[in-house]
C-alpha cells in the first residue's frame, strides 16, 4: 500500500480509506470476540448484545479520533462543571481600563487653518470646548545603560574617605540589573517566551545579548529566591485543603529519561511546583509529605498509596473527572451517559448557590457560608448521591467492564469514598479545577520552550512558576513581588518574602 502522504488522487484516497475501514472493522470484531471469550473463561456473564455494543463503541471512537473535534462540552443542555459563579457576559464594546495611565494630547489648528471659509475672519477658541476620544497605544520596551557614579567624600584630616552606596547588584560586579533579570524571567515563565526568542526581540531594540547570558541572569536570580520558594512550599501545606495534580515536563539533559513530571500543590492563595524525574509514590511524598489535611486529587494511584503512608492525610476526589468519563461514553451509551452527567450537573448547581468566601471575608462570614453549604449538601446533594450510587450498582453488570461506560462506572465506584467526602466537610470543593488551572502555564510553557535543558533548569522553572502563579492567586503584581523578594534576599541573605508582605 502506498504511503498516504504521497497520494494526491482523491479516488485513490477513497479506495485506501475504504480498505482501512474494512480492515479496522474486521480487527475490531476479532478483538471483541477475544475479549468476550476471555470474559467467559473468567466466569463473567457476557451476552452477544454486549459484544455488539462494544464493537459499536470502538467504531465510534475511531470516527471521533478521525473526524471529531476534541471537547469535553456536553452536546445538549448541561454545561455546569464548576462550583465557581459564572462571570456575566460583557458583550462587545470597549472594556474599561482603570489601571492604565492617562495622558492628554491636545490637537490644535495651524495658523493658516484658523481662517473662516465664509467671512475670512480669524477662528477663535471656544473656551474649554473640545471633542474627546480615546485610543490605547503602546510605548515600546527600551533598554538603556545606567552609568552609576558613586560620589566620594573625604574629611579635611585625610583620615577617612566615604563613598555613596550604589544599586543592589544581582551578581557582584555583574553588568545586568535585578529588573532586567526579572524581565527575562517574567517573559519566559509567565508569558512563555523562550530565551532565544527574547534575544531576537532584544536585538531589534539594539541590545546585543546571547541566550546563555540571559540564562545566567535568571539562574542567579533564582538562587536568591530559593528560601522564599521553600517557604511557600511549606506554607501551602498548612492549608486545610490543597489541590494536587501533575503533568509531564521535558528534561533534555538525559535522552533516556527525558520525560519528567511537574507536580503542583495549590491552595486558595499559593501555588507551588516541584519537577521530579518520575511519577512515583516518592515524588508524591516530596510534594505532600507532612501535610495534615484534605488533598483534592484525581484517581492516580500514587495519591492512594500516599494516603496509606500518611495517616493524617485524607483524599477527596474530583467529580469533574467522573463527568468526563461519562461524556466519553455518550456516543454509544447516550441514555446512560445523559443520566449520569445530568445528576452530576445538579450537584454543581447546588454548589453555585453558596459562593466561596473571598480573601477579604471575615472569619464570621466564612463560618456562615460553611454552615449554609453543609446544610444544602445534606438536604439536597446527599439524596442525589444516593440515587447515583443505586443507579451505578444496577448498571455495573449491564455493560462490558472494558467498554467506556463500564470503565466510567468502575472509576466512579472505586473512588466513591473520596467522591462523597464533601458531604461531611463543607470546606471540600467538588472538583480539582484549581490545580488544573495552576498547570495551564506549565503546559503552555513546555509547548513553547520544550521543557528544560538540565536538572538545574527544572529547579529554576519550579521556582519561578511558584512565585509568579502565587502572586497571581494572591492578587499581587508578579513582577513587583519577584523584584522585591530578590532585593530583600540580596540585602539580607536567606530572607523570605511572602505575598502578604507586599499588601
Amino acid at each position: 500500500m502506498p504511503r498516504l502522504e504521497r497520494i494526491t488522487d482523491i479516488t485513490t484516497l477513497q479506495q485506501v480509506a475504504s480498505h482501512l475501514e474494512k480492515t479496522t472493522v474486521r480487527q475490531s470484531k476479532e478483538i471483541a470476540k477475544l475479549r468476550a471469550e476471555n470474559a467467559r473463561l473468567r466466569g463473567q456473564d457476557v451476552n452477544p448484545q454486549m459484544e455488539l455494543t462494544l464493537l459499536k463503541e470502538q467504531l465510534a471512537a475511531l470516527q471521533q479520533m478521525t473526524f471529531g473535534a476534541s471537547s469535553e462540552r456536553r452536546p445538549s443542555g448541561e454545561k455546569v462543571i464548576s462550583d465557581e459563579p459564572k462571570k456575566t457576559q460583557r458583550g462587545h464594546g470597549p472594556k474599561p481600563q482603570p489601571n492604565l495611565p492617562v495622558e492628554e494630547v491636545m490637537h490644535t489648528l495651524s495658523e493658516e487653518d484658523r481662517t473662516c471659509s465664509i467671512c475670512g475672519e480669524v477662528l477663535n477658541e471656544m473656551g474649554d470646548q473640545a471633542e474627546e476620544s480615546e485610543e490605547i497605544t503602546v510605548v515600546g520596551v527600551q533598554y538603556k545603560i545606567l552609568k552609576h557614579r558613586r560620589q566620594k567624600y573625604r574629611c579635611r584630616c585625610n583620615e577617612q574617605v566615604a563613598t555613596a552606596p550604589g544599586p543592589v547588584k544581582l551578581i557582584p560586579g555583574g553588568r545586568y540589573s535585578i529588573d532586567f533579570a526579572v524581565h527575562v524571567a517574567e517573559n519566559k515563565y509567565l508569558d512563555h517566551l523562550p530565551l532565544e526568542r527574547q534575544v531576537k526581540a532584544m536585538s531589534r531594540s539594539d541590545l546585543d545579548i546571547d541566550s546563555q547570558t540571559a540564562w545566567d541572569q535568571i539562574n542567579a536570580l533564582a538562587r536568591h529566591l530559593e528560601p522564599t520558594y521553600e517557604a511557600l512550599c511549606q506554607q501551602v501545606l498548612k492549608s486545610d485543603v490543597v489541590y494536587a495534580d501533575e503533568t509531564f515536563w521535558r528534561n533534555h539533559e538525559n535522552k533516556n529519561t527525558s520525560k519528567w513530571w511537574t507536580w503542583c500543590a495549590v491552595s486558595d492563595e499559593i501555588a507551588t511546583y516541584r519537577i521530579d524525574k518520575n511519577r512515583s509514590l516518592k515524588a508524591a511524598k516530596r510534594l505532600l509529605g507532612g501535610f495534615e489535611g484534605i488533598a483534592m486529587t484525581d484517581g492516580y494511584g500514587a495519591y492512594k498509596a500516599l494516603e496509606k503512608e500518611l495517616p493524617k492525610l485524607g483524599l477527596a476526589h474530583c467529580w469533574a473527572h467522573v463527568r468526563r468519563k461519562f461524556l466519553e461514553a455518550a456516543d454509544v451509551y447516550p441514555g446512560l451517559s445523559d443520566h449520569a452527567v445530568t445528576q452530576i450537573g445538579k450537584l454543581f448547581k447546588i454548589e453555585q448557590e453558596v459562593p466561596r468566601a473571598g480573601p477579604d471575608a471575615s472569619e464570621k462570614e466564612k463560618q456562615e457560608l460553611l454552615k449554609l453549604r453543609r446544610r444544602l449538601r445534606r438536604e439536597r446533594s446527599k439524596p442525589l448521591i444516593k440515587d447515583l450510587l443505586k443507579w451505578a450498582v444496577e448498571h455495573d453488570g449491564a455493560v462490558l467492564p472494558t467498554s467506556k461506560m463500564g470503565k466510567a462506572i468502575s472509576y466512579m465506584l472505586n473512588l466513591w469514598k473520596g467522591l462523597t467526602r464533601f458531604l461531611d466537610d463543607p470546606r471540600i470543593p467538588l472538583d480539582n479545577n484549581a490545580a488544573e488551572r495552576a498547570l495551564r502555564g506549565v503546559v503552555v510553557g513546555r509547548k513553547n520552550h520544550y521543557g528544560s535543558k538540565s536538572k538545574r533548569g527544572t529547579e529554576v522553572a519550579a521556582i519561578f512558576y511558584t512565585l509568579f502563579e502565587t502572586a497571581k492567586l494572591s492578587r499581587v503584581d508578579p513582577r513587583t513581588y519577584v523584584t522585591q523578594a530578590a532585593k530583600r534576599a540580596i540585602i539580607e541573605p536567606g530572607a523570605v518574602t511572602l505575598p502578604a508582605d507586599l499588601i
